[in-house]
């Protein structure tokens, strides 16, 4: 190994482990290590290719005419070198020595580019780098005394970075022991290194043997907390509770007062998290009552849930979402006189609430939460806020919050997207308004109505939010082939045939949808019709704001089944809901998606890109979500075939049916669906990561 860019050559102690030989006949003072200076070849060493050669006239032996070179090359370099050793029990000292030669080309005074380590096990005993050349060879010395009674292995690794050589010599390696021997003590077996978590039960048995064959009693020092060994099997066993990294001693003795040791470290993490989302089964109920406009809504709401995780549920949060539409801590949004818990100030730019619970739930339990709730709608087409007279209400009824394997999910409202992350729940709402206003809502309605008011009750069971509307719409009703009752809303200046048009292709559109993915399983779906909308459509269960657009339209309602049936999350994986409605769409306009290509912008840009990523780079959002996406899974049809991907998107919808998405779930999905064909370089391509 001679370095072209040294002129010597050059190497890296990397890692100095043991594992013995059977050397059962060693003694204390002995010299432990066989062809320590290398002169009898390679044996018993193992190396890497060409560690173990001839000295040079350039890098001499520090004796003799052998020694051990790692590294030199200039270039990305890994050497090793090893050998097994047994050291015996019952001395009173074991010292490991070695002869070293540093000298390397790099230049820097601080940075250790090329390194030397020293480990016996897993243990690093000593560690160097191109910061400790010398001229000539340093004599170093480390005390393995603890290794005593163990067999372990030593060895030593040498790396070396992409440039500018590094040599690492080595020769003339001892290990020696001090002190009596006693051949009666019995041998323990370091079982290496272990790790565990809080929480998750541990096994270990320890191995050890006595030179008379008599029975052993067992003791350790240093344990994690929660575990213990069985005195007569040696067998460590019990559920850590504490995380941390202990030295843990193990000692077996004889009958005659005789032991030996082995000592090992043990590292327990903290407790993985649980990915059990929660709070479940949330059950909302809401009593409001608008203004003359429809644009002021005051009352009470309440939400009862039950905590579906194993981990104790101490608070919940509320997401306030249309916060977002005023001037922190000016908001649209108000929540006062909770009860059932104690709320925290507004966090997350106003739209997130937390409130302490009275005490703990555990798994099972349930809790109810109450609060007095109004809502003032602001001037402007968007999905929340009022154009002239008509009042559009997205995401303006508080909602909890998930927690899951990520923790809390307390992401910042986005406008390019959604952020809307919640599981299945049931709402009834009731809504008191003028007779004039007409108010399309989540759900199956209905009216009653007494002088000039009219109350409007709506319930719906197994979605993920509420959103309602609020105006003298005109109002057009249909009944699809399927059975579904479809209502179209037109604001002031959408024609009647542009109503009818929609109305027939939200009909046909639901249809569609429900033979490919799963029947529409809420009875009843509104769109509201208005051109003056900054956006094309917008989402909520059995309810849908649009343009007059055949394209936004069936994108809308396909939305249906991709984020309010199969939920996933929002804010963290948007293609999820967004390529796959947008894949949907191409399908019902006969579109195959033939001309679709993909040209990456930057290596940061992948189509699995939270909205975190695309609200900092919001020119591209619609071009990788929606174009990007719905292509990649126009390339995957092509690749497993039409009927494949048919029955994947289907069976995948129902088998997430009210649940949540995660792109590894579709991920293993689609490998499944296309049996002996390897995904794999398909998704790193298309840049589907998770």
């Amino acid at each position: 190994m001679l370095s072209a860019a040294l002129g010597v050559a050059t190497g890296l102690l990397g890692t100095v482990a043991f594992a013995a030989p059977a050397q059962a006949a060693a003694v204390c003072g002995d010299q432990l290590i066989g062809n320590g200076g290398f002169e009898s070849g390679t044996t018993p060493w193992t190396q890497s290719s060409g560690v173990i050669s001839a000295a040079t006239t350039a890098e001499p032996a520090h004796s003799g005419t052998m020694d051990a070179w790692l590294d030199g090359y200039g270039s990305t370099h890994t050497d090793t070198l090893s050998q097994s050793l047994t050291l015996p029990a019952g001395c009173a000292s074991a010292t490991l020595s070695w002869w070293t030669h540093i000298d390397t080309k790099e230049t820097s005074a601080g940075t250790a580019y090329d390194k030397l380590v020293v480990q016996a096990g897993s243990d690093t005993l000593a560690s160097y780098s191109n910061l400790d050349k010398n001229t000539g060879y340093v004599q170093r010395t480390v005390d393995v005394s603890r290794y005593l009674g163990q067999t372990v292995t030593l060895k030593i690794t040498g790396t070396e970075d992409a440039s500018l050589a590094t040599n690492f010599l080595l020769d003339d390696f001892a290990l020696t022991t001090t002190g009596t021997s006693n051949p009666q003590s019995p041998v323990v077996t370091s079982p290496g290194a272990q790790t565990g978590a809080v929480g998750q039960a541990a096994s270990l048995q320890i191995q050890a043997s006595d030179p008379q064959g008599d029975a052993l009693t067992y003791s350790a020092t240093g344990l994690p907390a929660g575990l213990a060994i069985g005195a007569g099997t040696g067998k460590i066993t019990g559920t850590p509770t504490t995380a941390g990294t202990s030295s843990v001693t193990v000692t077996a003795k004889d009958p005659a007062g005789n032991s030996g040791s082995a000592t090992f470290t043990w590292t327990i993490s903290a407790a993985p998290a649980d990915s059990t989302r929660t709070p479940i089964n949330p059950a909302y109920t809401v009593n409001l009552t608008s203004n003359t406009a429809g644009d002021t809504w005051t009352g009470h709401q309440s939400v009862s849930f039950t905590n579906g995780s194993a981990t104790a549920l101490p608070e919940v949060y509320l997401r306030l979402w249309d916060n977002y539409h005023g001037s922190c801590p000016s908001t649209p949004i108000t929540v006062t006189n909770v009860t059932g818990g104690t709320p925290s100030a507004l966090s997350v730019n106003c739209t997130a609430m937390k409130i302490t619970l009275p005490a703990p739930l555990a798994q099972g339990q349930s809790a109810t939460i109450g609060f007095d709730l109004s809502i003032v709608v602001p001037s402007g087409a968007d999905r929340f806020g009022h154009d002239g007279a008509f009042n559009m209400i997205g995401n303006a009824l508080p909602v909890l919050a998930v927690r899951d394997g990520a923790g809390w999910h307390l992401d910042p409202y986005t406008n390019n997207g959604e952020s809307f992350y919640t599981v299945i729940s049931d709402f009834d709402v009731t809504l008191v308004h003028p007779t004039s206003l007409l108010t399309p809502a989540t759900g199956t309605s209905t009216e009653t109505t007494s002088g000039s008011t009219t109350t409007t009750h709506a319930v719906a069971s197994k979605v993920r939010d509420f959103a309602w509307a609020a105006g003298p719409f005109a109002k057009i009703t249909t009944t699809s082939g399927k059975g579904v009752r479809v209502n179209v809303y037109s604001v002031s200046g959408i024609s009647t045939s542009s109503a009818n048009q929609m109305l027939t292709l939200a009909a046909d559109a639901i249809d569609v949808h429900s033979g490919r993915f799963g029947d529409y399983p809420y009875g009843e779906v509104d769109v509201v019709l208005d051109n003056n909308f900054w956006f094309g459509g917008m989402e909520y269960p059995g309810f849908v704001m649009d343009l007059v657009s055949t394209t936004a339209l069936p994108h809308e309602l396909a939305h249906q089944w991709f984020y309010g049936i199969v939920g996933d999350d929002e804010y963290n994986s948007p293609w999820l809901d967004e390529s796959f409605t947008d894949y949907a769409t191409d399908l019902y306009r006969g579109i195959t998606g033939s001309g679709c290509g993909i040209t990456w912008q930057s290596s940061a840009e992948k189509l699995t890109n939270s909205m975190a990523y695309w609200d900092a780079h919001s020119s591209r959002y619609s071009t990788v979500v929606y174009n990007y996406g719905k292509c990649t899974l126009h390339d995957l049809r092509r690749l497993i075939g039409d009927t494949a991907m048919a029955n994947l998107l289907k069976s995948y919808a129902q088998s997430h049916w009210y649940g949540v998405s995660t792109t590894a779930e579709f991920k293993a999905a689609a490998q499944a669906a296309a049996g002996s064909t390897d995904l794999t370089s398909f998704w790193a391509s298309h840049r589907v990561e998770g």
